[in-house]
């Protein structure tokens, strides 16, 4: 009874927790794949779609190789270097394309964060304009250049947003708080990443 009792404080628990929360738990515990990214694609709204269906992609993609060999390939090191000894690294569908567009993503995440944590009131379409400027329209090609402004054109507004990370009677110097946490996890996170993508000599490839 105890523990039944333990198992829905937890659950109602789980229910209660905002975005940021859950990205700084997972972020916490070393889990990264999706719930790292779920800020950037998911709670700006269906506007970037084609960002979520690329972060979604390569996560399977990457998941898939892991299915093959959960021992061989039990970090994303070890996919890297199976790739780069067998020369493949570079292929469009490739683990190591799919984990550099997710850090990517997640750079593009950070540098939202960033600015909004500055100023929770500037208006979201040019912070996220300038994020993506920053971090990933260096590496599209005209095409996902020409999706992004249309989608930019859609985003919802500041409050909205806002709204949407915070919990129940949450401030918003609370989100505040939330965002700097979860901005101090992935910072040293994406530090190492970029290492390895360089180590691996993928860091600069481009949209195909």
């Amino acid at each position: 009874m105890k523990r039944k009792r333990c198992d829905m404080e937890e659950a109602t628990k789980k229910k209660k927790m905002t975005a940021i929360g859950s990205a700084i738990e997972e972020l916490s515990v070393l889990s990264i794949a999706k719930t790292t990214i779920n800020l950037a694609h998911h709670k700006i709204g269906p506007t970037m779609a084609v960002l979520r269906q690329d972060i979604d992609q390569n996560i399977q993609r990457l998941e898939k190789m892991w299915e093959t060999d959960p021992i061989v390939y039990s970090n994303l090191v070890e996919i890297l270097r199976k790739e780069a000894k067998e020369g493949s690294s570079k292929k469009p569908k490739s683990c190591s394309r799919a984990a550099v567009w997710l850090t990517r993503a997640m750079d593009f995440t950070l540098a939202l964060l960033q600015r909004l944590v500055k100023d929770m009131s500037q208006n979201m379409q040019q912070a996220v304009e300038e994020s993506y400027n920053l971090t990933i329209k260096p590496w599209h090609g005209w095409i996902s250049c020409a999706a992004f402004k249309v989608a930019l054109k859609l985003l919802p507004n500041n409050n909205t947003f806002i709204n949407v990370l915070a919990g129940k009677d949450e401030s918003y110097q609370m989100v505040q708080d939330d965002i700097r946490s979860l901005i101090s996890l992935l910072i040293p996170l994406l530090s190492q990443l970029h290492s390895i993508l360089e180590l691996y000599e993928v860091h600069k490839l481009k949209s195909t």
